[in-house]
């Protein structure tokens, strides 16, 4: 498959990812009544990559995430070459995720992005008031892991065609897991959509959701290569 292609799938799997996973949270988590929660926001972001890995994977491998495709490369399973424009792409489609998101959120009354826009924050912004410390250390673990399960779910000794749905209901878990702390990124491509919008403090703390995940996905792409080794 061309680069081209593949990137242009990658663009597009990052913008439902961004526009499905942070939308459900901005237009459904608290809706009256009937709200999703954060139980629904969480299995949001597991759909949206559960329905990408179907519909892309045999395209780009459906990385929809920087740290995931530094992740594969740090266990050998990605070329160098490409991440820098994998990166690009991905962070295109989360800004233009985040960017439909927001012409439909703003045009109703009384919106406000003061709500954070499911910016990823952590201090005064964290959902539960978690410290820089623990947020990074969550990041950290959860992105590891995540890594963990997209390389073991992908390996060619795994059982073929269930990769999307151990993948789909891991980032579900880790979202269950971590909403509370950061409002979960494990994706800086996710992370830097919203916070271009909001601006102001979201920009000021999104090294984090750079750094950590990165950091958590090189740990995890390194340990299931050693792991996996004869």
């Amino acid at each position: 498959m061309s680069l081209n292609k593949r990137l242009t799938a990658e663009y597009l799997g990052t913008f439902w990812l961004v526009f499905g996973g942070c939308g459900s949270a901005v237009l459904a988590a608290a809706f009256p009544q009937v709200g999703i929660g954060l139980l629904g926001v969480s299995l949001a972001f597991g759909l949206t990559v559960l329905t990408m890995a179907y519909a892309i994977g045999h395209i780009s491998g459906c990385h929809l995430n920087p740290a995931v495709s530094i992740g594969l490369w740090a266990g050998k399973r990605f070329p160098a070459v490409d991440l820098i424009p994998y990166i690009i792409a991905q962070v295109l489609g989360g800004l233009t995720g985040a960017w439909v998101l927001y012409l439909i959120a703003s045009d109703k009354a009384g919106f406000s992005l003061s709500g954070g826009f499911a910016a990823n924050g952590f201090g005064d912004h964290s959902p539960g008031g978690y410290s820089i410390t623990a947020a990074f250390l969550a990041e950290f673990v959860l992105t590891m892991m995540f890594l963990l399960i997209i390389h073991g779910a992908t390996d060619k000794r795994a059982p073929a065609g269930f990769a999307p749905i151990a993948i789909g209901f891991g980032l579900t878990l880790i979202h269950l897991i971590g909403i509370p702390v950061t409002n979960l990124s494990v994706n800086p491509a996710r992370s830097t959509g919203p916070a271009i919008f909001v601006a102001g403090w979201a920009i000021e703390q999104l090294w984090l959701f750079w750094v950590a995940p990165i950091a958590g996905a090189v740990a995890g792409g390194a340990i299931y290569r050693w792991l996996s080794e004869e």
